[in-house]
């Protein structure tokens, strides 16, 4: 009896980690309006700040934003920046890959 309580918790707790293991490496995707650039912490609306001290000489002249493949946007001057040190996504370290441009 004391035997079969025993391969019953084992079992339990095997099936216990097993669904943490599988929760933990769940990816959620979720469609967030991303507001500031974690590089230069501006406003993706804004002028970088490598734009800025131009913007007022320029004013025709956009600062476009860039997002990778993981989601993550930032300034097209920062990222590119960025990129030249390391080529991953400055905040979930995957490997950067441009999707698209724009505002």
């Amino acid at each position: 009896m004391k035997m079969k309580l025993n391969k019953k918790k084992t079992k339990i707790q095997e099936t216990r980690k097993k669904i943490r293991k599988e929760t933990s490496n769940t990816n959620f995707v979720t469609d967030i309006q991303i507001e500031n650039c974690a590089i230069c912490r501006n406003h993706l609306m804004e002028p970088c700040i490598e734009c800025q001290p131009n913007s007022m000489a320029n004013g025709g002249e956009e600062c476009i934003a860039a997002w990778g493949m993981c989601n993550h946007a930032f300034h097209l001057h920062c990222i590119k920046r960025w990129l030249k040190t390391r080529n991953a996504c400055p905040l979930d370290n995957t490997e950067w890959v441009y999707q698209k441009f724009g505002k």
